[in-house]
């Protein structure tokens, strides 16, 4: 089978286009053609390359036809974060694809009621990424029930891998906050440490695009939580990281307008945001259709990366 991926270079791609290949797909990668994958591999020798730039094709109305020129029988959409970049990608591929498998995110339902989240609970999206990539959500499903479109949709959580650092227990980038654990120094946390984050490694991700494409007809039509078994609290994170550098982890706990004062406005908003959605999502539908089971937990996936962190002298 021949498979397109739209941004196979990226964060999931890096590990997703060698598994495909491995997996003997035939694959087109579709990126722009500027940066190089994330992680080496001899697969990327194997596939073949089609250099559109989304945002400049999207505007003269021309990506979707183009896409839909590689002839693939499925494509793969990593990079669809704009209700109109979603509609023209469906017109140009319909009756011209046999799947679509959209990547979608976590952010869709907004804040948590009732944990863990599964995927038919009402959304209540909030914030300007995560109201227009359930937009998009509620348009494909739409298309799929009402046309027939054949879509799949993975809603991947906090994404992790090697080569950046992951969300931190304090619940932004800040690789600092990963030193202060290492050497046993005081971070600071905001509130009572109860928020929730929750991780999943890249590698699952690729495995559930893999699966998603197997089982293409247990998944048409649907939308599917892809992270790890567990979510987990921030206090918690810290703790278990702590031990993991062999030093108890010293926290401070602050309210929320002190805690703030020790980070940069960038930092103070990427908290505030993961802290508002405090994310715990089931992954049982994805586990009985598509036969998905991670192979990282969500400390798994963090220590390997914060190990590259290490090894490359960041942490």
């Amino acid at each position: 089978m021949h498979v397109a991926i739209i941004g196979g270079t990226g964060h999931i791609g890096g590990y997703l286009t060698p598994m495909l290949v491995e997996s003997g797909y035939q694959v087109t990668c579709v990126s722009r053609g500027v940066k190089k994958p994330y992680r080496d591999h001899a697969a990327w020798k194997s596939i073949a390359y089609a250099h559109l730039d989304r945002d400049v094709e999207e505007r003269t109305g021309s990506f979707g036809e183009n896409v839909a020129k590689i002839g693939a029988e499925a494509v793969i959409d990593l990079t669809c974060y704009h209700p109109s970049s979603a509609t023209q990608l469906v017109e140009g591929l319909r009756g011209r694809v046999g799947h679509l498998i959209h990547c979608g995110t976590i952010w869709i339902h907004g804040h948590s009621t009732i944990v863990p989240t599964t995927e038919d609970v009402p959304r209540h999206p909030f914030g300007d990424y995560g109201i227009r990539k359930s937009t998009i959500e509620t348009y494909l499903v739409k298309q799929a029930k009402e046309t027939g479109f054949p879509v799949t949709l993975l809603h991947p959580g906090h994404l992790v891998g090697t080569g950046w650092a992951p969300i931190n227990p304090c619940g932004n980038f800040n690789p600092e906050v990963f030193s202060a654990l290492k050497n046993g120094d005081e971070i600071r946390i905001p509130n009572f440490g109860m928020e929730t984050v929750h991780h999943i490694h890249c590698e699952d991700v690729a495995q559930a695009f893999l699966l998603a494409l197997k089982q293409r007809d247990a998944g048409l039509g649907q939308s599917f939580h892809i992270v790890s078994e567990s979510a987990l609290t921030l206090r918690g994170y810290a703790e278990q990281m702590g031990e993991w550098f062999g030093k108890p982890a010293h926290m401070k706990l602050l309210l929320w307008d002190e805690w703030k004062q020790g980070f940069t406005e960038k930092e103070v908003a990427t908290t505030e945001d993961h802290m508002r959605h405090s994310p715990n999502c089931s992954i049982e539908k994805a586990r009985g259709l598509l036969g998905y089971k991670p192979r990282y937990t969500s400390l798994q996936a963090v220590q390997e990366s914060v190990t590259w962190l290490m090894q490359n002298g960041i942490v």
